[in-house]
């Protein structure tokens, strides 16, 4: 076992001796009782790619957060190139040379690369000269942009080049980077990984958070291990399996994923949709063109693709919040084409979108409220003659909670309360235990840890078991070719034919998401 379990007080000291670009001490931060970062010790050297890995409530977003300046230790002590720091804000951490690419981009749609740019820098020189800067950093880093390019009309890929190039024009020492590939291609991802060995080689540090084990595998050279705000383990990623840092991180084994049962071709079509086509609701929105596929009992379809060609789109047209203009779908054989997302979950299907606060669940409400809200029109005896059953929806939270370990510091919070792992376990669970017939979910495991990921999984092939029709949108291409029986990919709101997951590549799958593969998509479903 290469892996050191970290002793009480200072783990890993021999590391944390001067060579260290950024030496975090005794990092302690508290939420009223709520303790998130528990005497945290922390270091990185220049060159290193260093992973900090944990599951969801670990506390490793309030451990960057910190040394992003973003939030202030409740005690504790942050070294910089061996001088004691305070940083009390994003703005202090860039000056000192520390820069940060979020999971979620912060770009304005409708400026250009230069002026999202320009909007992070004290001092560009002048537009002239930014957009030289820009080009030519972009082109050393292998990070080709045009900088007058509008953001709106460039890739998820390319906006995530737009974001590391704005960081590396601060001339940072250190880089955190949040789930960076969570929304590439295989082959973006594996640029994205020649980027970051150039920038290591180069002496500049990498602080890496990612719940992709295999990648952290590939590319770190250490690992930090949270659990429970409180560092549990160190070890060299390299000489571990992706199954032991998984272990480590939960603190348990992991179980496996038990396959489905393979399909049943006699099976009736339980989600049918055939024709369907949709203009783009907004600027920023994708049309959906001829858009067919067929969903049977008993099966697991996923559709993978970069975000924003489509998924969205077609996502609220199935649920019945956009209606559709053109085509039909059917559910159980019923056209609910022109029926609103009620009827719908009257016809037994269940909806998960991807975005889980303030569209999967209202955040100032409480779980048990959030429960109601998409039963309250089905027959499930939450609401009888108008009058709300509170007590029988609060037993739902406690179900749900311990069937898919919803972590919550009392028996009822607030949505919000939750964390994003948590809250994504408990939207999931909350329409899992409907058994629905029909189970459309969006990026399912979206930010979640390795075990709760799991859980998730094995709860889909288990509702396919059981006879459901399960459709899965995901940019995991590893969740999809785990979980799927076929395999479809949306690209300029078009949709390939469907392929058997056991014999489709990673490769292909990439060429499809990036346009380039040379079938033209359309609406076949051939099975």
């Amino acid at each position: 076992m290469n892996a050191t379990a970290a002793p009480a007080g200072r783990p890993g000291s021999d590391r944390n001796s001067g060579e260290a670009t950024l030496l975090a001490r005794g990092i302690t931060k508290d939420f009223g009782v709520l303790r998130a970062n528990d005497n945290v010790d922390f270091a990185i050297k220049a060159g290193e790619i260093h992973a900090l890995l944990g599951e969801n409530g670990a506390g490793k977003s309030t451990l960057v957060k910190i040394l992003y300046g973003s939030l202030q230790p409740t005690a504790g002590e942050i070294r910089w190139n061996g001088s004691p720091v305070t940083i009390p804000n994003p703005a202090a951490a860039r000056r000192l040379g520390i820069g940060m690419v979020f999971q979620h981009f912060s770009l304005f749609d409708a400026l250009t690369v230069a002026e999202n740019i320009s909007l992070a820098l004290s001092d560009g020189g002048g537009m002239n000269r930014l957009k030289e800067k820009i080009t030519s950093v972009s082109a050393d880093y292998g990070l080709p942009l045009n900088p007058e390019s509008i953001v709106a009309d460039l890739s998820v890929g390319q906006r995530q080049r737009v974001e590391i190039v704005r960081c590396l024009l601060q001339e940072p020492r250190l880089i955190i980077m949040d789930e960076p590939t969570s929304v590439l291609t295989p082959q973006e991802a594996d640029d994205l990984f020649v980027t970051l060995k150039r920038l290591a080689s180069e002496g500049c540090s990498v602080l890496y958070i990612s719940h992709r084990l295999e990648e952290v595998r590939a590319i770190c050279h250490h690992a930090t291990i949270l659990r429970h705000g409180k560092v549990v383990a160190e070890c060299d990623p390299q000489q571990e399996t992706a199954a032991r840092l998984a272990n480590l991180m939960v603190g348990e084994e992991v179980r496996e994923l038990r396959p489905p049962d393979p399909v049943d071709d006699s099976a009736p079509v339980r989600l049918s949709v055939s024709g369907v086509s949709q203009p783009p609701p907004h600027a920023f929105a994708v049309a959906l063109h001829d858009v067919s596929l067929d969903v049977r009992g008993g099966e697991i379809v996923s559709i993978a693709g970069v975000a924003g060609n489509g998924q969205d789109e077609f996502f609220d047209v199935l649920s019945g919040e956009t209606r559709a203009k053109r085509g039909t779908i059917q559910i159980d054989s019923v056209d609910c084409t022109r029926r609103g997302v009620n009827t719908r979950r009257r016809l037994n299907a269940a909806f998960v979108p991807e975005e889980r606060l303030g569209h999967g669940a209202v955040p100032r409400f409480r779980l048990s409220e959030n429960v109601i809200l998409t039963r309250h029109g089905t027959r499930e005896g939450l609401v009888r003659g108008g009058v709300v059953d509170y007590r029988s929806a609060r037993a739902k939270v406690g179900t749900i909670s311990e069937a898919f370990d919803v972590r919550k510091g009392a028996p009822d919070p607030e949505a919000s309360a939750l964390s994003g792992g948590n809250l994504q376990k408990f939207v999931v669970g909350r329409e899992y235990d409907r058994r629905p017939g029909v189970f459309v979910v969006s990026q399912p495991t979206w930010g979640v840890d390795a075990g709760a990921a799991a859980t998730i999984r094995q709860a889909l092939v288990d509702l396919a078991r059981a006879g459901s029709a399960i459709l899965v949108i995901s940019q995991d291409l590893d969740e999809i070719l785990e979980i799927s029986d076929r395999v479809a990919v949306i690209s300029h709101g078009r949709l390939s034919a469907p392929r058997d997951a056991a014999k489709v590549s990673r490769e292909e799958i990439g060429l499809l998401m990036t346009g380039i593969d040379g079938e033209q998509p359309g609406g076949t479903d051939a099975r």
